[in-house]
Parts: C-alpha cells; sequence; structure tokens
C-alpha cells in the first residue's frame, strides 16, 4: 500500500475514534440537542477496504460537517459555553481534513495504478 495513504488512512483513523468519544460526550451532556451523525468504523486498515466503503464515509462525513455549521452561528454565540460542542467540532474538522487527504490520495493512486 501507497506510505501517503498508510498515514492518511491512520490518522483518519485515529481521528474517527476521537470524533465518536466526542459524540458521545457532546449527545450525553445536551440530552436535548439531536445526537451528532455516526461515523462508520473501518474493520480493518486496508486500501481495499477503503476503497469499498469511501463513497458512505464520505456521505458521513458530510452529514458530520453540516451538523457542526447547523449546531454553530456564524460568531460562535451557540458553542461559547459548551465545552463539549467545541472537542465535537474540533475532532469534526480534523476528520474531514483527514477525509480530504485520503480522497486526494485515493484518486492519485487510482489514476498511477495500470
Amino acid at each position: 500500500m501507497d506510505q501517503k495513504l498508510v498515514r492518511a488512512l491512520s490518522s483518519f483513523i485515529t481521528r474517527s475514534g476521537d470524533y465518536s468519544l466526542a459524540r458521545l460526550e457532546f449527545a450525553s451532556q445536551n440530552p436535548q440537542l439531536p445526537a451528532p451523525p455516526i461515523l462508520d468504523r473501518l474493520p480493518d486498515a486496508s486500501e481495499r477496504t477503503l476503497r469499498e466503503r469511501w463513497g458512505r464515509l464520505e456521505r458521513q462525513l458530510d452529514a458530520i460537517m453540516t451538523f457542526i455549521q447547523e449546531y454553530d452561528d456564524a460568531e460562535g454565540r451557540k458553542v461559547n459555553g459548551d465545552a463539549t460542542f467545541r472537542w465535537l467540532a474540533r475532532t469534526a474538522k480534523e476528520l474531514d481534513q483527514y477525509g480530504r487527504a485520503l480522497r486526494w490520495v485515493l484518486t492519485v493512486t487510482e489514476r498511477d495504478s495500470p
């Protein structure tokens, strides 16, 4: 497997675990609000599994980022006093960045394949 893909996938898996914990904490502290969207976990760290499941993961990432944007407002007033949301938003944004990196690596390695 390409080393860039290994690094990006490792970071993505780590951040997905962080997101799951942040999601759980936010939901338990804010039961009156809808729970943040779920992100599937990859059963293994293989390129094949990633390619098979990437479309679904991208849709879930989009739903997560939409949730973050809808809960927050432009000036951040809704989240100033909510540490659980700040953690959730930070992990979601990091996860989104790693997801974009994965998409780039998948695209490049797909084009470079014979």
